[in-house]
């Protein structure tokens, strides 16, 4: 076994980094990294490329020790991690395509977020390729693409599915259509920009990312957080995870058809909505998390109105409850559909609801507590069956934990400031955050010089996650791909990046 200790005492530690380690390493050093990953002793967190340096984040579950380790590539390449550990697979290819890093040994070797269409000055001259998807063999096998145009209202993305009739045999996804160049725009930006562009990269989860940029900010600077300002953060990332786990639950009631259930959250989800604006100022609370504190405070009467969502909530939540589980036709599709196995959601380091239904109870604000959860009673559900019915399980155990959490964050709220702003507006620093969002955990790193950012990378939980897309529709009829994806409910913006 290989410890993240022995991982980062083998290399040059960076003093500015905060609040976890970070090391710049050999290539043997990276080497035994990949090698514990593969083995299981060390989940990856994220792995991103700057310059000619290439980054991952690695978390020891058991021993709760979390690094960075960095590797230099003064002649572009490095060894892939990937080659022995699958879920490194597409951030390699990424890295690819934005820096230009090579990953000797790369097991896939096709862009990833690059359609060939950028108009970059390297890419000038560079012919457009179609991409390859990769081959099945077998009688009576027949393909079906789908997308990236879809019939409802949502991102784009491709799937190219192979099957024998209605079995598919194979689904490969492929995405990067709403690249945006977030890394690129972040890079020169002052700390405020910065923030509200981190708070677009996904907008069902602007409340997580701008909660895990500002953290990360507070890291890099040594910053503290007003106490008042640390609960009314956890307010909004718990009224967050609400409205998009109503509006989840009954989405995928809907794909089944079963449109009452789908009626009914939409009713939850908007008052939740409503409730944000009259609190906030903003639906979807936007900017309203900046570092240093919150940009908003709570009106007077607040309280009352929060107390009396909430009972109202509970009350219509758990007759719906009721009606899901008593619902024989809407139990068949669910139950047994797009099984997750327990042992793929721990390799890919699974999170959220996708995590936690099929085993891996890694839930960031227990496993790596931070304000205002770490005095906060919080219980993680996990379930182990791994299907369509589990994933809606874990939400509705979540969304009865984030009850809770509202009401225990109302009875902790006292009188104070909301913000502290930085003292030294010259400041520089590194720093990392990982924040819950409703989908899973949020990854944050980012280099200050001088006040600007130098580099700044996000990760969404969904990296993780399609992947597993792919593996749990198979051996399922075309028909139930809709109920499958809803379930994962991934996110093709916080992807692309």
């Amino acid at each position: 076994m290989t410890a993240i200790g022995d991982l980062t005492r083998q290399g040059q530690i960076v003093a500015a980094h905060r609040p976890w380690p970070r090391a710049v390493v050999t290539p043997a050093v990276w080497q035994a990294m990949t090698e514990a990953l593969a083995d299981g002793h060390l989940t990856l967190l994220g792995l991103w490329a700057e310059g000619k340096s290439v980054h991952a984040a690695v978390h020891a579950i058991d021993a709760g020790d979390l690094a960075v380790l960095s590797l230099d590539c003064p002649d572009g390449k490095f060894p892939s991690v990937g080659k022995a550990h699958a879920p490194a697979i597409r951030l390699e290819r990424t890295a690819r395509d934005v820096h230009g890093l090579e990953p000797i040994g790369a097991v896939d070797n096709r862009p990833w977020l690059d359609h060939g269409q950028w108009k970059r000055p390297q890419d000038k001259g560079r012919p457009a390729t179609q991409y390859q998807f990769l081959p099945a063999e077998g009688e009576s096998l027949h393909e079906i693409p789908v997308g990236p145009v879809h019939a409802g209202i949502i991102e784009p993305g491709h799937f190219r599915f192979t099957a024998n009739g209605e079995t598919v045999v194979r689904l490969e996804e492929r995405l990067g259509y709403v690249h945006k160049g977030i890394e690129g725009l972040m890079a020169g930006t002052p700390l405020d920009r910065a923030a509200r562009l981190a708070g677009r990269v996904s907008g069902d989860s602007t409340v997580a990312y701008s909660f895990a940029i500002a953290r990360a900010v507070e890291a890099a600077l040594a910053l503290d957080v007003p106490p008042r300002a640390q609960l009314l953060r956890g307010l909004m990332a718990e009224l967050e995870r609400l409205a998009n786990h109503f509006g989840d639950i009954g989405a995928i009631c809907n794909d089944a058809s079963f449109v009452m259930i789908h009626a009914h959250c939409g009713v939850l989800r908007e008052g939740t909505l409503r409730l944000a604006e009259r609190c906030f100022g903003h639906r979807l609370m936007m900017d309203r998390i900046v570092p240093g504190g919150v940009a908003t405070d709570l009106p007077p009467d607040a309280n009352d109105e929060i107390k009396t969502f909430v009972a109202n909530a509970r009350k219509r939540f758990k007759q719906l409850v009721g009606l899901y589980d008593k619902t024989a036709s809407l139990q068949d599709r669910t139950v047994r559909t797009g099984i997750l196995s327990p042992a793929l959601a721990r390799k890919f380091g699974a999170g959220g609801y996708v995590g936690r239904a099929s085993g891996r109870g890694f839930d960031t604000r227990c496993a790596l507590p931070y304000a205002p959860y770490d005095a906060l009673r919080l219980d993680v559900p996990v379930l182990n069956a791994g299907d369509v019915d589990a994933r809606i399980w874990i939400r509705i155990r979540e969304v009865e934990q984030s009850l809770s959490l509202v009401e225990q964050i109302l009875a902790r709220l006292e009188p104070g400031a909301i913000l502290t702003a930085a003292e030294d507006q010259q400041a520089s620093g590194e720093g990392m955050a990982l924040v819950e969002g409703f989908r899973g955990d949020i990854l944050v790193w980012l280099r200050i010089e001088a006040g600007i950012v130098a580099h700044c990378h996000l990760r969404d939980p969904s990296w993780f996650q399609w992947p597993l897309l792919e593996a749990v529709i198979e051996g399922n009829i075309v028909a139930d791909f809709p109920l499958c994806n809803k379930s994962f409910n991934c996110s093709y913006s916080g992807h692309d990046l």
